[in-house]
């Protein structure tokens, strides 16, 4: 056990010893599969009833079909058009289905790592099971700026299952949702940089160091010939709300903005809550979703399975509208999403500890309420008819309440490009700026306490205002199942003060599906 954990405190030896590990789950999973000789049967065809193509819209090769954990089955409620009626006929490609079909998560690379498995998947598949295992580890160094020079590595397994209850007990159209996880390295932001609110690695952001963390666990059934979703149990709210697939292809916002990470109302993957959500689709291009989600503290419950003693503060309710046409004689798919969330916690004033001379008053609890709006818009294609084979553009804007949230404002803004080196059609490449704003309240209180000669706090060298990110990365599926993607972002004034270097990071993602 000593030279187990003196090799994973090294971050290359780390990535060795968890590939290592992963080796021995595998070979394990194979010798069950193959251990059952009624499960050896040849392979069968693909099918994915939860991914319907849409008229004009072909469905993607079957290597690139996505692990959801929604429905995209989602027939329309009135079989006409909401705003794209405003564009031209010819812009409308008559969709008859859930327009989310072919808009699936771009980081991770298309097949399996493991195709000799094929047969067992698909027996499956019939039987009403299907799963994923996946490896995701990311290396970051800090080699200008920041605090100091160095690696971090951080990685994640996760076991992602779903059960379809027709299949298995009968119960049409219900399915259970159940997903795994382990999280094990550290932050290059707290340990190289020297900013704790901006998390630089998407997997360390959140949970931190977990063994088998809980993240899902949750039933799903379509109703009304599947006008009407419905999702309810433990899940985090990000499933679905105020998230894309192309916001996870970077590494900082997956799988949400980090305006809405930091604060306790919005349970982002992969911290689970009790709740549940409504979505249906009133039109061909429009989507509404409304929540309802159990609120408790980031910090608790970080293995996902302490139910019982979890603090439960208030209600998280989200609303979700968003708007998706086509555009052109290529059919360019669009995406604009205008959602507002309100949490009924009472929370204290961000102001903080005064100074016994100061006249300013200190807010009593108030609730937080989220506004946001996000966007992408293809603007090519290439390689494919579904909705990842081209070139996005894409934006976003988050407020927060500014009293009770750590970050009160977030504007992004990037590109995601498919293709654009010669020969290379599938390897994509994405830039994206983001700017934060701190909360003012939080800057005042920082502002009186430093004038009156206290402490400011662990970790923070002024009063915080504002930061920014530069971040770019170019993803490479090298081999079916395996994606290598080189990182690299510029973090302006690290700790939101200008008393830190603006940082320089690079890196490395690896995501490998089994």
């Amino acid at each position: 056990m000593f030279c187990l954990d003196k090799i994973k405190r090294h971050a290359f030896s780390g990535v060795l010893y968890e590939i290592y590990k992963a080796g021995w789950i595998s070979i394990f999973f194979l010798s069950c599969f193959f251990h059952h000789s009624s499960l050896a049967q040849q392979p069968v065809a693909n099918h994915d009833t939860a991914q319907v193509t849409p008229v004009a819209v072909t469905r993607p090769p079957p290597a690139h079909r996505p692990q959801v954990s929604v429905s995209t089955r989602l027939n329309t409620i009135f079989r006409t058009e909401g705003l794209s009626i405003l564009l031209t006929n010819r812009d409308d490609a008559l969709r008859v289905r859930d327009l989310s079909a072919g808009y699936y998560a771009s980081s991770e690379a298309p097949g399996h790592l493991l195709p000799q498995i094929g047969a067992f998947r698909s027996r499956l598949e019939r039987r009403g099971v299907t799963f994923a295992f996946t490896y995701k580890g990311e290396a970051m160094a800090d080699v200008g700026g920041g605090i100091s020079r160095g690696i971090d590595y951080v990685h994640e397994l996760t076991l992602q299952m779903q059960f379809d209850l027709g299949r298995l007990l009968g119960l049409q159209g219900w399915t259970v949702h159940t997903l795994l996880m382990e999280r094990v390295g550290r932050e290059v932001s707290h340990d190289r940089v020297g900013d704790y609110n901006i998390s630089l690695m998407e997997v360390y952001s959140l949970s931190g160091h977990s063994v088998a963390h809980l993240t899902d666990m949750y039933a799903q059934k379509s109703f009304l010939h599947n006008t009407v979703d419905l999702a309810f149990g433990r899940m985090a709210l990000t499933h679905v709300f105020a998230t894309s697939p192309l916001l996870c292809s970077f590494m900082m916002t997956c799988s949400a903005p980090v305006a809405l990470k930091l604060d306790a109302g919005f349970s982002v993957y992969p911290k689970a809550t009790w709740g549940g959500r409504v979505r249906l689709r009133p039109t061909r291009d429009t989507i509404v979703q409304v929540g309802a989600y159990n609120v408790s503290p980031l910090n608790e419950d970080i293995s996902g399975w302490a139910w019982a003693g979890e603090k439960s503060t208030g209600l998280m309710l989200p609303v979700e509208f968003a708007w998706q046409p086509f555009f052109g004689r290529r059919r360019l798919p669009g995406h604009y999403v205008l959602g507002y969330a309100h949490d009924t916690t009472g929370y204290a004033d961000n102001i903080g500890t005064l100074p016994a001379s100061s006249t300013v008053r200190r807010h009593a609890g108030e609730a937080r309420d989220t506004f946001y709006l996000e966007a992408d818009q293809m603007l090519y294609r290439k390689g494919g008819h579904n909705q990842m084979a081209g070139g996005y553009v894409l934006g976003g804007y988050i407020h927060n309440t500014p009293d009770v949230s750590v970050i009160s404002d977030e504007f992004y803004i990037g590109s995601s490009l498919l293709g654009i080196i010669p020969h290379r059609p599938h390897d994509r490449f994405g830039v994206m700026y983001s700017y934060y704003r701190m909360s003012p309240r939080t800057e005042l209180g920082q502002e009186l306490r430093l004038a009156a000669g206290q402490p400011l706090g662990a970790h923070v060298n002024g009063p915080q205002t504002h930061a920014a990110v530069f971040e770019a990365y170019y993803g490479v599926p090298i081999y079916p199942g395996l994606l290598v993607q080189p990182e690299f972002q510029y973090m302006m004034r690290p700790g939101e003060t200008s008393h830190i270097p603006n940082a320089e990071v690079v890196g490395l993602k690896v995501i490998g599906t089994l």
